[in-house]
């Protein structure tokens, strides 16, 4: 039988392989229970990492000492840094990973993590004693004692996988489904919902025809995720951009009296920023066509992801379909799209470490919360883990904050507005994105990471030494002075004014149309600068370039922080305040704001309504 643990992590996705990695890292003895062990980590879409706010994420995870990083760079055999055209802001790096590459780094970590242990089978239910949970039950019926319990299930609770008019039991393809744990938490007065998600045929890439599509190379330059010094590939598998067309788009409609989409079969919500394919061209009837990316599984495999043709039409409908797309004309299909509905839990009904208002030491992390992405999973299973060790300890919760994370964002997001529909990260959801950049993640949260005990000396000597790279970039930026005659030249290559004079590159950097790789040309610059890293040469020229905006969001940080400090007890009794809606008093009494600050960004509620409070909190 099982000794008692002190946490219980229930599934081994993105969510579950981080917080068992920081509960068992910190010290913790730990237990991940997973249905499969041989999918531990599995990429259940696209086997990519990162995108526009999502590779935000995966820095962060890596700066706080996640390990999504360092397995997303060691599995990649495509690096592409997106938005490189607009501000730093947006920059954001994505990977094309080796789907099985990927599962299999995770498992071999987890198994070599101290305090970790690893279990194979089906948790059916949860061990509850009063208002706390104690431990969780299998579908064999074994007890298992714990002092936390963290449910990172995926899209597995009462899983339900359509094709066509043909529906079956399932929380992935070929896997089973989930059950019991929903109907224990709705007896315990918890609320649920039903949401939905999707994924595209798998296709043999030697049926492809790839002259027909645009061939899309990896960065010449591998920046990864990770500050660590992670190894990656020495070369890159492409993908390819085909697009369908109208005659995709007739016989896909063809099948939709039979699509689960439009029949009723499926009650989730689905996620409006990846819309299936019959979405989109239902949604979007003017449209001619839409991109479709051919991206690769990996390096030893034929098999190909078909982005952009997520589905759950008929087989016969969408092998009729995929084969009118370009370079797809004797394409063969491996497996077929298919989409799922499945369990979600409102994430309202948690507090800001993720922990259950209704259930002490039980913690949500993942879809349950109603997100989609193994990123923002990562990110909240990495946070619920972190602070079910700290619950135990009796210290007080890790929370980030809107102007520290994008993990602060996610989080702030559904626990105070919460979702109708699968939550995606977009760098727009960000107030202070200019702050929130992947290039500084290790300089606002590795110290954080090392407070809380789970950056380790490595990862905090790196960032020590990164820290005083840039420091030096900073300085030399002053020091190094450039001539009229060094640059002028360049200078009408670009566009921009000659030099009238000797000038700090300080001065010169500034200047919109001109860049650090720019100056490198120049004898001079090369000689001090080229012994610095990419990754710390980036981040000075960003750092110095942006530093007006950068001092101007730092202000706006400080002024909204002061709402921040101010306390709601407890126990204020919105009701009693007759000036507020009904509305208004009917979410603060549900959400239970600890602040004015995290009372201003619940959905909904308006500055007259922060205002009363404020009044009636000072009173």
């Amino acid at each position: 039988m099982f000794d008692p643990y002190d946490i219980i992590v229930v599934g081994a996705g993105h969510a579950g392989c981080e917080a068992a990695y920081a509960a068992a890292s910190i010290g913790k003895k730990t237990l991940l229970i997973t249905m499969n062990m041989q999918v531990m980590g599995q990429m259940s879409c696209n086997p990519a990492m990162g995108g526009v706010a999502k590779g935000q994420i995966i820095r962060e995870i890596d700066a706080l000492g996640g390990m999504s990083g360092i397995i997303s760079d060691r599995s990649m055999i495509q690096f592409r840094m997106l938005n490189r055209s607009k501000g730093p802001a947006m920059w954001s790096p994505r990977s094309q990973n080796d789907r099985n590459l990927f599962s299999s780094i995770w498992r071999h970590t987890l198994e070599n993590v101290s305090n970790l242990d690893i279990y194979q089978e089906m948790v059916s239910g949860l061990l509850i004693k009063g208002d706390k949970v104690v431990g969780v039950k299998t579908q064999l019926g074994i007890e298992i004692q714990s002092k936390a319990v963290v449910l990172t299930n995926g899209t597995f609770l009462n899983g339900l996988i359509h094709i066509g008019d043909k529906n079956f039991g399932g929380g992935r393809a070929a896997e089973s489904r989930a059950t019991g744990i929903t109907e224990q938490l709705l007896s315990l007065g918890f609320e649920s919902g039903r949401m939905k998600t999707g994924t595209p045929p798998r296709i043999d890439g030697r049926s492809l025809d790839y002259s027909k599509m645009e061939e899309q190379p990896g960065d010449e330059i591998i920046e990864g995720f990770s500050f660590m010094d992670t190894e990656k590939p020495k070369e890159q598998r492409c993908c390819w951009i085909t697009y369908t067309n109208e005659n995709v788009h007739e016989a896909l409609k063809e099948g939709f009296d039979r699509s689960p989409m439009f029949n009723g079969s499926i009650e989730g919500v689905g996620p409006r920023y990846c819309p299936s394919i019959e979405d989109k061209i239902n949604r979007f009837a003017d449209k001619e066509r839409h991109q479709i990316f051919v991206e690769p599984e990996g390096w030893n495999t034929n098999e190909i992801y078909v982005n952009g043709f997520s589905t759950s039409l008929p087989f016969d409908v969408q092998y009729k379909a995929l084969q009118l797309i370009p370079g797809f004309e004797n394409a063969k299909m491996y497996r077929p799209g298919y989409a799922i509905e499945y369990d979600y839990f409102p994430p309202m009904q948690l507090d800001h470490s993720l922990q259950t208002k209704l259930i002490k030491g039980l913690y949500f992390a993942g879809q349950i919360n109603g997100t989609t992405g193994y990123e923002e999973a990562g990110g909240q299973g990495l946070l619920a883990g972190i602070n079910a060790t700290r619950s135990i300890d009796d210290l007080p919760p890790l929370v980030l904050g809107r102007h520290e994370s994008y993990i602060g964002v996610l989080i702030d997001d559904l626990v105070h507005k919460g979702t109708d529909e699968p939550y995606r990260m977009f760098t727009s959801r960000a107030e202070y994105r200019i702050l929130l950049r992947g290039d500084n993640a290790d300089q606002r949260l590795t110290p954080i990471g090392k407070e809380i005990g789970l950056a380790n000396e490595e990862r905090v000597s790196k960032y020590q030494e990164r820290k005083t790279e840039i420091a030096k970039i900073l300085s030399l930026f002053q020091e190094v002075k450039i001539t009229p005659e060094e640059v002028n030249g360049l200078f009408a290559e670009l566009g921009t004014a000659d030099l009238k004079q000797q000038m700090p590159m300080a001065n010169i950097l500034t200047r919109p149309q001109v860049s650090l790789e720019h100056l490198m040309r120049i004898e001079k610059v090369r000689s001090n600068f080229d012994t610095f890293s990419f990754s710390a040469l980036s981040s000075a020229e960003i750092e110095h370039k942006y530093q007006g905006y950068i001092e101007k969001e730092q202000d706006v940080v400080n002024k909204s922080l002061s709402l921040e400090e101010l306390i709601i007890p407890e126990t204020f009794n919105y009701e009693k305040v007759n000036s507020l809606s009904t509305e208004s008093r009917q979410k603060f009494t549900k959400i239970r704001p600890k602040t004015l600050g995290a009372a201003k960004r619940i959905s909904g509620i308006n500055p007259s309504d922060i205002a009363i409070l404020m009044v009636h909190i000072g009173r």
